[in-house]
């Protein structure tokens, strides 16, 4: 008696998706290496090659030929025209689609991987133009939160926070809301995303490139305007794409399609995408406004101090690696003052207390210590906008991180420069057990050394970087005249 067979479920499943939709029903919940296994990027390059006179001839350009040609719809489009079903395409029962035959997964996979490019696009414009971001942004209380005014009414702090919005904005585009770093055949696609929207950002910001940021200006509100508009270029980039031509030098559609990458795409986080670009926005602009003041990051010794370089505040540290590192800022006095508070004290930065919290919830002094440790590896003291998006860029190529993804700790939102003094643990320096110190009105460091690493000419650029070239405070008390 032959043995009964029973179909897995799959097989049934499959059975009744083929009953159901045709062929086409087959290549259902396909993944991104469904594209590789079947070398979807050299057939949609041949397809391309084969009908460009189609493509050339449809208003609706590639879309429209290919729409045609997949499932007998001319008009299908995928621009960003207000539309809602403009994509919209049902592969269930396509006489068209079905009767490709030894096409139909390709045709299929094409439409679907389109269908949701258009989806993200269209779901970056409508994370970017909610309300929350700009209420978010549009603060009357940057200057006077994060920044002390000693010997001048004004800074020119804007001109910074512009500079680095062009890598926000190219972050936001490159998966802000997916966690993980970005790997293997997807990387060049979001490498692609992210070139295009730095391109199509700079020239919004030349613009504004001579602002200069009074106390009194509506930084937030210019940051918001800026990214909107940033963002609204992306209507541009699905309309140049789903057309079949090339977006800010970066490829056409096919570039965007490669590895897969929107095959499977789940569609967009919007609440990540705005927290975590938003929190960029605002940790580079707490950063422009720290960074004309004397505000610093030094450590490198172990984790709770005791080794005789002194104590520094615990409630401004990042342990990592096993290493202690500190934010500080050195307050100056104000008027005439007589006694030994004249050369100043060390102080926790203007605003700290606001990061973690209400509109600044997406920031932390962690990030800060851990962004300006990562910029320091990177860059030194030389972290500006273009290292910015050359390291971006080389991040999502390269798959070691996705900035999109990583909120206000990504590298270059913060730039605070760092002295490494763990060296000093077992270097010889004069007074060295108050090279760290609490902060508050009654202490203050002295540094009577090449503190940095031990060397003096990186120790006088990273005084330079924190503005206190020439300030004596730090040098007050020691035996000798430190060499920096």
């Amino acid at each position: 008696m032959p043995l009964s067979v029973n179909p897995s479920n799959e097989a049934i499943h499959k059975l009744r998706r083929q009953a159901e939709c045709g062929l086409a029903g087959e290549f259902f919940n396909q993944k991104a290496s469904d594209w590789n296994n079947n070398g979807l990027d050299a057939w949609l390059d041949a397809w391309m090659i084969s009908h460009t006179a189609d493509i050339e001839a449809n208003p609706y350009g590639f879309v429209g030929a290919f729409g045609r040609w997949a499932i007998g719809n001319p008009n299908w489009s995928c621009r960003d025209e207000g539309s809602e079903d403009d994509c919209d395409f049902n592969p269930c029962g396509n006489a068209v689609l079905n009767g490709k035959r030894n096409e139909t997964r390709q045709a299929y996979y094409v439409m679907e991987s389109v269908n949701r490019l258009h989806t993200y696009f269209n779901g970056l414009n409508q994370a970017f133009s909610s309300a929350s971001i700009v209420a978010a942004l549009t603060k009357d209380s940057w200057a006077t939160t994060f920044y002390k005014d000693k010997d001048v009414k004004s800074v020119t702090a804007l001109r910074e926070v512009l500079n680095a919005v062009t890598a926000v904005v190219g972050a936001g585009a490159s998966f802000a809301g997916l966690g993980g770093p970005i790997t293997g055949a997807v990387a060049g696609a979001g490498a692609a995303l992210f070139a295009g929207a730095t391109g199509a950002i700079s020239p919004l910001l030349g613009q504004h490139q001579d602002n200069t940021f009074q106390k009194s200006a509506d930084l937030g509100g210019l940051l918001g305007s800026i990214v909107l508009k940033g963002m609204k270029t992306y209507i541009n980039a699905n309309n140049l794409l789903m057309h079949g031509e090339n977006f800010q030098d970066t490829g056409d559609i096919r570039t965007y399609l490669e590895g897969g990458l929107f095959l499977d795409f789940p569609g967009i986080d919007k609440v990540a995408v705005i927290d975590n670009i938003n929190a960029k926005l605002v940790g580079h602009a707490v950063n422009a406004l720290w960074r004309t003041q004397k505000v610093f990051i030094i450590g490198g010794g172990a984790c709770g101090d005791g080794q005789g370089i002194g104590e520094g505040p615990q409630d401004m540290a990042v342990c990592r690696d096993g290493k202690a590192w500190y934010l500080y800022w050195w307050e100056e006095p104000g008027g005439l003052i007589l006694n030994k508070h004249k050369y100043g004290w060390t102080q926790k930065p203007l605003g700290w207390d606001k990061l973690g919290k209400g509109d600044y919830a997406g920031v932390t002094i962690a990030d800060v210590i851990n962004s300006s440790l990562d910029s320091y590896a990177a860059a030194r003291y030389a972290y500006g906008p273009e290292t910015a998006v050359a390291r971006a860029q080389d991040a999502l190529q390269n798959g070691w991180g996705n900035p999109g993804a990583a909120g206000a700790s990504w590298e270059g939102t913060f730039t605070i420069p760092v002295c490494d003094v763990g060296w000093a643990v077992t270097g010889d320096i004069p007074d060295k057990n108050y090279i760290l110190q609490p902060t508050g009105k009654d202490y203050r460091p002295h540094w009577c050394g090449p503190i940095c690493s031990g060397d003096v000419q990186q120790t006088r650029d990273w005084i330079g970087a924190t503005n206190m070239a020439n300030f004596q405070s730090p040098r007050f008390a020691c035996p000798n005249e430190p060499p920096y």
